[in-house]
């Protein structure tokens, strides 16, 4: 599939940096043996990741092998972004970042020497890539963040890529199965012999026979295709009672896991990438939360252990919401209106903020963005959220030792 496709692919597969075209967006997993990938990385390609072709492995203390495939716009000899990255940040154990580069926003996320399956994406739209870095940004313990200027995100870092990338390895893509290359020589040996038995044959022609009269074709007039009209964003929204309940039954699983001696951080969750949290350690031993996760019936997407073994962080997946046509109602003016209205009725603090969002198309649609902290769980909420139409929920979070729920949205404006 080609990677231009925006609507129904939201990344690519390369962005240029200085001189240098780096690979993006690999999916990656663990590699137990570096000495010898090819038997893991042919049994993720066959099983897990239908289609590729090109791997790369990433070597050090938790070594990892990137999978690609040649049809989604990758190609041998490219260089890996993230292990250069990696490797050019030098003794960084965690780190969370999103970098502008010329294709769109790289977002990188590498926790505890590891880089998560869904860690390395080159995300074509800003608003996709902000969400995927804010819901990781809720996570305790990193060494450093980085995020573009204009963000205005506090204690980010906003380092020239290219510089750190040149610092790095260049680690570069290679073929999964040697003998593609073999069947490819084939085909090039025998079109170059079809070539030469056509050339023959032209110049036989030309040279031994009779000139024929021409015959000149009429030219036909192809008609430009009209594009289709372009689906509105509102057209087809995540469900917000959907997004809400099924957070919020995510977050009571994973609160229902209790060891003594380690605490449950904040819990995040987001529509797209599930619920992410972690347990830290007061005291006693790391079997004890692994025995607590094991038992606990809660299925995990991914169980990340911190190499001081202090620090367990989960992903737990989250049940796809339905999608809905919900079209807005309100313009900027009222809808500020409404919403200071509810700040006054029920004396709690929503804030928001006016936003744009451009279509790939060049369409340009209003938002409010809004934020709220609350004590009350999503079921208290979805009846007074679900009288805005156009609303799209982003981002819950739920503060385990306050036992506060902060929601977070947009409202598509008239």
């Amino acid at each position: 599939m080609d990677d231009t496709q925006t609507e129904e692919k939201a990344w690519k597969s390369t962005f240029k940096e200085g001189d240098t075209t780096y690979a993006a967006s690999l999916f990656w997993q663990p590699l137990l043996n570096e000495d010898k990938p090819l038997p893991e990385v042919k049994e993720a390609a066959e099983n897990i990741l239908e289609g590729a072709d090109l791997y790369v492995v990433r070597k050090g203390k938790s070594p990892q092998f990137g999978l690609a495939a040649s049809s989604q716009g990758f190609t041998k000899g490219l260089p890996s972004a993230a292990v250069a990255l990696i490797s050019g940040l030098g003794n960084v154990t965690s780190f969370l970042g999103v970098f502008k580069v010329d294709t769109g926003w790289w977002y990188i996320c590498y926790r505890n020497d590891v880089i998560l399956s869904d860690g390395d994406t080159l995300f074509i739209n800003e608003r996709d890539a902000k969400n995927q870095f804010i819901s990781m940004l809720a996570v305790p313990d990193w060494d450093a963040i980085f995020a573009p200027e204009e963000w205005a995100i506090e204690d980010t870092k906003h380092s020239e890529l290219d510089a750190l990338l040149k610092r790095g390895l260049q680690v570069r893509l290679d073929k999964i199965n040697g003998s593609n290359d073999t069947i490819m020589l084939a085909v090039i040996v025998a079109c170059f012999a079809i070539i030469l038995w056509f050339a023959y044959s032209t110049l036989k022609d030309l040279f031994f026979s009779a000139p024929e009269t021409p015959i000149i074709a009429p030219v036909e007039q192809v008609e430009q295709e009209e594009l289709p009209p372009e689906p509105k964003p509102w057209e087809e929204l995540p469900n917000p009672v959907d997004v809400m309940r099924n957070c919020y039954t995510a977050v009571q699983k994973v609160v229902e896991v209790v060891t003594p001696g380690w605490s449950l951080e904040g819990v995040t969750c987001t529509p797209d990438s599930g619920l992410v949290t972690s347990w830290k350690r007061d005291l006693g031993r790391l079997t004890w939360i692994e025995q607590a996760l094991d038992v606990s019936g809660v299925q995990f997407t991914s169980r990340v252990l911190s190499r001081d073994g202090n620090t367990v962080m989960v992903t737990v997946p989250v049940e796809k919401a339905k999608t809905l046509n919900s079209p807005p109602e309100y313009e900027e003016d009222d809808l500020i209106d409404t919403l200071n209205d509810i700040n006054q009725a029920l004396d709690i603090n929503i804030s928001f903020n006016p936003k744009t969002w451009v279509s790939p198309r060049g369409t340009q649609y209003k938002l409010m963005g809004f934020n709220i902290t609350s004590n009350n769980d999503p079921f208290i909420w979805i009846d007074l959220l679900m009288k805005f139409s156009g609303l799209k929920i982003t981002n819950i979070t739920y503060d385990v030792n306050n036992a506060t729920w902060t929601y977070e949205g947009e409202i598509y404006e008239l």
